[in-house]
């Protein structure tokens, strides 16, 4: 218990932040911290609930009509469980490693940490190299894939403009979040995200039961093994979300609090998903295997129109989620993430928006393209990584006698948070990475196949066909002229 102590003293004494200590509370200051400066408990719970199921709540449905209805629910539970504990192995890690720093007087109140940062000081250049590498690229198509998201669901409002040209706005309109500082200023935008997601999801369930089932409708899956890889692969994806999970305990006021916040996100994330993605399966069967956005097969009406605005909205609040990291990682490496003029960071955060839009615009395949970055990407950067690094950390008995937290008692201590490991290494290696992957990149050449890069609306309905021209019986006969040049060419 002594020693617990002097860590908690050691932790807490460093952990809350100081930056308007002394300072007036006058009426802008308050309304600054209400709307904007959050790091509370409840912050992190609203980012972690917010970021994790974003658009693939709309793709969910489709990897239903892969997997069927039994198979969907289990692995979004077992998927959920599974992205808990892994999120946990960051946090136990994030604390580990904020606390050695700390205890050697290390000041991080004008530095954000970052997952390759954690790697670095408790493995060395080498964990970092590989976990910088994966998370980034993650990052960045989990940013494109909310730019594709975007202009596939503003399609189903206006069509007027093809989905390639929505992708062209919305990447300008996106790139408005490298103003947004740091994950202790998205107060509201979590709060309001969320908000926005359970409105889309009980919109879906609900009219979803309400149309009813669609004539013949049939519930088929799973027929071949590349669909239903491809669809575990996005539930891998779902409940992966948790790649920003060291930069949303950074900007908490004590981030040792952290620990089941996750866990709990997930529980709630799972009253979303799991009714919207049945329901909308079950109206509408086989159907959504052609229609990987589930708006595409609702009736249009003022509360789908509803939907759409808000999951936009959503949508541009999880590009700010999944870009800020990133803007770190440049800012680090061009050397200005301490600098104070948020104008010449957001100016420099720039470049990072480019590469993205111009993805976004070569592979718009909505759906697919989740599956894809699932089990080449999230399998190892929130699953493998994780748990190889949180063994590796703590492979000496000295080690694991001073971690400053220790694994749940309920579980079986080290032994058996070992044990997890070695299974979601395991099963992630094989079903995820391995299956998963063979099915995704099947499904996603595929795509590049059938509707090719660049392409310029991706599933979208064919163009009406002209209407038939009408015999006019009064018309007059042709001329014998007319008649030879018929004929004769």
């Amino acid at each position: 218990m002594a020693s617990d102590k002097v860590v908690e003293t050691v932790v807490a004494g460093n952990y809350v932040e100081m930056e308007t200590e002394g300072k007036p509370k006058d009426l802008k200051t308050r309304l600054s911290k209400f709307f904007w400066h959050g790091g509370s408990v409840y912050d992190a719970w609203f980012s972690c609930a917010s970021n994790q199921v974003a658009q693939v709540l709309l793709t969910l449905p489709y990897s239903f009509s892969q997997l069927g209805m039994l198979s969907g629910i289990l692995f979004q539970l077992f998927y959920g469980l599974m992205g808990s504990w892994t999120a946990y192995l960051i946090s136990a890690l994030y604390v580990e490693y904020r606390t050695r720093k700390e205890r050697e007087k290390v000041d991080f109140r004008n530095h954000v940490i970052q997952w390759f940062e954690v790697l670095d000081g408790l493995l060395g250049k080498h964990w970092r190299n590989v976990g910088l590498a994966f998370n980034c690229t993650f990052l960045l198509f989990g940013s494109v894939i909310q730019l594709i998201a975007c202009a596939s669901n503003i399609y189903y409002i206006n069509d007027n403009l093809d989905k390639r040209t929505w992708t062209y706005i919305f990447g300008a309109c996106c790139a408005t979040t490298v103003f947004i500082p740091s994950f202790h200023n998205y107060r509201i935008w979590s709060f309001l995200g969320l908000v926005m997601t359970t409105y889309t999801a009980w919109y879906l369930t609900i009219a979803s039961l309400l149309h009813g089932q669609v004539e013949g409708v049939k519930h088929s899956a799973p027929t071949k093994l590349v669909l239903y890889f491809t669809g575990a692969t996005n539930v891998l994806y779902t409940f992966g979300g948790h790649a920003v999970t060291v930069e949303i305990m950074h900007a908490m006021w004590k981030p040792q609090k952290f620990k089941a916040i996750y866990l709990l996100a997930t529980l709630y994330v799972l009253t979303l998903t799991l009714p919207s993605a049945s329901a909308v399966y079950w109206a509408f069967g086989d159907m959504l295997l052609n229609h990987s956005n589930a708006f595409a097969l609702l009736p249009r009406s003022p509360f789908r129109d509803m939907a759409v605005i808000l999951m936009l909205i959503h949508q541009f609040i999880t590009f700010g989620f999944a870009c800020t990291p990133l803007y770190f990682v440049w800012e680090k490496l061009i050397g200005l993430h301490e600098c104070k003029s948020m104008c010449k960071r957001a100016a420099a955060r720039l470049p990072v928006v480019i590469p993205i839009w111009f993805l976004a615009i070569i592979f718009p395949f909505f759906g697919p393209i989740n599956s894809a970055v699932g089990s080449l990407l999230v399998s190892f950067t929130v699953y493998i990584i994780p748990a190889l690094a949180y063994i590796f950390t703590f492979k000496s008995a000295a080690a694991r006698e001073n971690a400053v937290e220790q694994p749940p008692k309920y579980l079986g201590r080290w032994a058996g948070a070992y044990t997890i490991n070695v299974f979601v290494v395991g099963w992630v290696l094989v079903v995820g990475f391995g299956f998963g992957g063979w099915a995704s990149m099947t499904n996603f050449i595929h795509q590049i196949n059938t509707f090719g890069v660049f392409t310029k609306c991706y599933q979208c309905p064919p163009p009406p066909l002209p209407p038939p021209q009408l015999h006019n019986s009064t018309a007059l006969p042709p001329s014998p002229a007319n008649l030879h040049q018929l004929h004769n060419p």
